[in-house]
């Protein structure tokens, strides 16, 4: 583990020469990647510092304990006992911290929430969730932006999809996919008889252009009109785009989007996505498999959280994680869900040696 620390300590300083490197610096895109790998490690090389530190004076202390002074050897063995305690514990922050970390969380996301089971209570809970998640981005410092929203007919939302743009966000949201589920008495109920409803969660990664190599050439882009319920922009103008990627005939569309541009973004997103994984289905499926043990697939069909109002208490079924706080929840203060789902995460990754 020291030597693993070590060579991240050399690395982080090697970066470190690179960032004052004249040819570098007027290089911007190098510099963007070396200034943003030479972040990534400092905590790590901090920590390094820190615990050779500690070793040292370990080292030292248990020296001392063979001193002929008895008064000097018991200062000395409280000193031990206190430094192996503090070094205990760093050896099991160090440990987390050097499990390799998901490739896919340092990005954005595209997120989609559609009511599921329930009627007009379900697209209410649907934007209940919304406006959980926003308030939950604005405490991260990220930003939303809607790209479409099907309003619900006693509101709430039938569907919306939006992005989330920021640091570390998939990271902290790609939990979310699944099945979640409200008991409370709706607005609508005259007798006040608790009612259980659904909504669907999705969360996809955003794979940008540049973690694919993909001949323009060999694109199809046609354009074509929305159908179905979408808002005043839909059947009015030929908006949706489809793209074919001819040698492999991965197709994927768009109209969810606004405007024409913004589709042909969204489709980008999805056929690079589909071809990525195309590209590392072995290595998905090992991802996926890990995963799904820990926090679920993420399908449709699986319920992951319960919301239930009458008892102020939300439960996430993957990890056996009760709160007594939903009010606070549904405020946007998610991070003990997501701290939880996270130490699962990292608990089932040291279990199998990844």
């Amino acid at each position: 583990m020291i030597d693993q620390l070590e060579a991240i300590y050399h690395r982080f300083k090697d970066l470190e020469v690179q960032l004052s490197d004249p040819e570098i610096i007027s290089d911007q895109e190098r510099f963007t990647r070396v200034n943003k790998e030479y972040g990534k490690l400092r905590p790590l090389a901090d920590t390094y510092l820190t615990y050779k530190d500690l070793s040292d004076n370990l080292a030292s202390a248990e020296a001392m304990r063979k001193d002929p002074d008895p008064e000097m050897r018991e200062m000395a063995q409280l000193e031990y006992e206190e430094l192996r305690e503090r070094k205990e514990e760093l050896d099991e922050r160090v440990k987390i911290m050097l499990i390799p970390k998901d490739p896919e969380d340092e990005r954005d996301i595209i997120m989609e929430i559609r009511s599921g089971t329930g009627g007009d209570e379900a697209a209410l809970f649907a934007g209940d969730l919304f406006d959980m998640y926003k308030r939950y981005v604005d405490t991260m410092g990220w930003k939303v932006e809607v790209i479409d929203e099907n309003e619900g007919t006693a509101g709430g939302y039938s569907k919306v999809v939006f992005e989330v743009h920021g640091d570390d966000v998939y990271s902290s949201l790609k939990f979310e996919s699944g099945v979640h589920r409200v008991q409370r008495v709706p607005k609508t109920e005259s007798q006040g008889r608790v009612h259980t409803s659904a909504a669907t969660v999705a969360v996809l990664a955003k794979v940008e252009e540049s973690d694919i190599n993909i001949n323009k050439a060999d694109l199809k882009i046609d354009t074509f009109r929305a159908s179905g319920a979408g808002g005043q922009h839909v059947n009015k103008t030929e908006s949706a785009i489809r793209i074919t990627h001819l040698p492999t005939g991965i197709v994927s569309e768009s109209q969810d989007g606004r405007s024409q541009h913004k589709n042909k973004e969204i489709a980008m997103a999805q056929l690079y996505r589909r071809i990525k994984d195309a590209q590392d289905t072995a290595a998905a499926n090992e991802l996926a498999s890990a995963r799904k043990s820990l926090v679920g697939s993420g399908d449709r069909s699986e319920k992951i959280r319960t919301y239930n109002y009458p008892q102020n208490r939300v439960t996430d079924h993957r990890i056996n994680l009760t709160l007594h706080s939903l009010d606070k929840v549904m405020g946007g203060n998610l991070e003990p869900i997501v701290e939880g789902l996270q130490v699962a995460e990292n608990s089932e990754k040291m279990k199998e040696g990844i």
